[in-house]
Parts: structure tokens; C-alpha cells; sequence
């Protein structure tokens, strides 16, 4: 049994390592599943506009997934932006461990609105993270007009597949690093 792990793991090691990536075209179509995020969110709630208009920043992940069995993990990649600013800043990361009671996994996309300067701020420092007991408003069809910051952040997000009885977004950690000039 560990031979054959050990095995399997070598060889996608090997086949991940062998593929050349190019940075530019990664980021090109990156920020292109950025975009469509967006357009997707504002296209199923309109009443997100007013977060692009008024926060001062926001990190869009397009996808990020999460799954577990009584221990999970979840990761994802953003881009992050500052209003005002035409390109992205940079990316950001998202991590998450949890335990409790959990089964499945699932694929969203989410939207981290900062209201204030100072909460975007330490998001970039990369020492924000959600509470235990953080949650985050699940953009469906028909949802309250009612969408509000809590403490001048704003979190919004949407399945885009899967199966996971839990619903938070606490325990998350973010990390951030620059785009270079």
C-alpha cells in the first residue's frame, strides 16, 4: 500500500514538474476567470454593484473548493483589487482547516468586500482571517435585496458544485503577494 502511494505520488510529481507553465498566460486567464466571476455575480444580484462602487477594496476568488470527512481543507486563489485602481494589485490565497462535523466537498467562487482602509490593509499583510463563527451571504436566485458589510466586511458566495453539509467560511486564512510593476 505505501508503495503504491508512493508511486502514484511520484509520478504526478513528475508529470506536474514536466509541464512548462507561462506566467503571463496563467495570470492572462486568470484575471479572464476573475472577470466572468464578477459579470456572474452582478448579472444573478445586481445590488453588488453598490460593494464594487463603495468598498475599498475586494479579493475575487473564482474558484476555490473545500471538502472533508470530520477534518477538512479548503484552498483557493484571488485576485485582489483597490477601487480606483485599474489592474489587480496582486494575488491572494485562501487556506482552510476545520474539524467538527462535516461530510463531502464542494466548489464555490467567493467575494471578500473591505469597506475600510485599514481591514484591506491587514488582508494584504496577510494577517486576516475569519472567525470561528464567520459566515458568508450564498448568492442564489431570488436573494434579499437586504446585503449588508458585518464589521466592514462583506463575504458573498456561490456553489459551483459539490456537496458539503457546513456552511461557514471560518477558519479561513489568507495569504497575499504583489503583482510586479
Amino acid at each position: 500500500m505505501f508503495k503504491v502511494s508512493l508511486l502514484a505520488l511520484v509520478l504526478v510529481c513528475s508529470v506536474s514538474c514536466s509541464t512548462a507553465s507561462d506566467p503571463a498566460a496563467d495570470r492572462a486567464n486568470f484575471t479572464q476567470d476573475v472577470q466572468s466571476t464578477i459579470d456572474t455575480y452582478l448579472f444573478k444580484v445586481p445590488q453588488l454593484k453598490r460593494f464594487f462602487d463603495e468598498s475599498y477594496g475586494w479579493a475575487v476568488f473564482p474558484s476555490a473548493g473545500k471538502g472533508g470527512l470530520f477534518v477538512g481543507a479548503g484552498y483557493g486563489r484571488a485576485q485582489v483589487f483597490q477601487r480606483g485602481k485599474a489592474k489587480p494589485l496582486g494575488e491572494a490565497t485562501i487556506t482552510q482547516i476545520s474539524v467538527g462535523l462535516q461530510i463531502g466537498g464542494q466548489a464555490f467562487s467567493e467575494i471578500i468586500f473591505f469597506r475600510q482602509k485599514r481591514d484591506f490593509e491587514v488582508f494584504i499583510a496577510g494577517k486576516f482571517s475569519f472567525a470561528a463563527n464567520a459566515s458568508a451571504v450564498a448568492i442564489e436566485t431570488g436573494i434579499s435585496t437586504n446585503l449588508d458589510y458585518t464589521k466592514d466586511v462583506a463575504v458573498f458566495t456561490m456553489a459551483k458544485g459539490g456537496l458539503m453539509l457546513e456552511a461557514t467560511v471560518g477558519g479561513q486564512n489568507f495569504s497575499f503577494s504583489w503583482y510586479m510593476p
